[in-house]
């Protein structure tokens, strides 16, 4: 849950940081960029900002804006029927470091934890790294989660459409749409 108040600031800051990267909205858009804390009030832990540029039966294509460490939680994107295999994704960082968690050989040392109270729902530990410029494409149904750096991230989102409702999260307490209150 999150106050009107609250969801405006981070869009502000969300427009501001897209701004710096060098990625323009206009006033109108900002008030469009969702704010997302996935129902655990833990918002600065456990949340992302996010602008759809367009989102049809065939392609979408996203902007995600997080705090520093701020953690996306584990979750995938199911087959929904004969015709949507899930959403296929690929993430392009545009500034900032997010460490983003796959299925794979465990990396020994992560460099990102998950908040402490709900790290019995991370599983997957592979580690890649995504520095400004790289980016990963991630399957459909496959088990992902991912944290900014400590500078916090803006990452570039392709995929086929997104279909958020049907999201999967290993978090039986994740709400994915924010509750706003006045």
């Amino acid at each position: 849950m999150m106050t009107r108040l609250q969801v405006q600031q981070f869009q502000e800051f969300c427009f501001n940081q897209l701004k710096e990267v060098g990625i323009v909205l206009t006033s109108d858009e900002k008030d469009k960029i969702e704010v997302a804390d996935f129902g655990l009030n833990q918002f600065e832990t456990t949340g992302l900002g996010l602008f759809v540029y367009v989102n049809t039966p065939r392609v979408c294509a996203k902007e995600l804006v997080m705090l520093p460490n701020q953690t996306c939680p584990e979750h995938r994107h199911p087959k929904i029927d004969e015709f949507n295999p899930g959403k296929e994704e690929t993430f392009r960082c545009r500034s900032g470091k997010v460490y983003l968690y796959v299925p794979g050989k465990r990396t020994n040392f992560p460099c990102a934890l998950p908040p402490e109270d709900r790290k019995q729902y991370y599983s997957v530990w592979h580690q890649i790294e995504l520095n400004p410029g790289d980016q990963y494409t991630i399957m459909p149904n496959t088990l992902h989660w991912f944290q900014a750096g400590p500078e916090g991230a803006v990452v570039t989102e392709f995929s086929t459409t997104s279909l958020d409702q049907f999201d999967i999260f290993t978090d039986p307490d994740i709400a994915r749409f924010t509750t706003i209150i006045d």
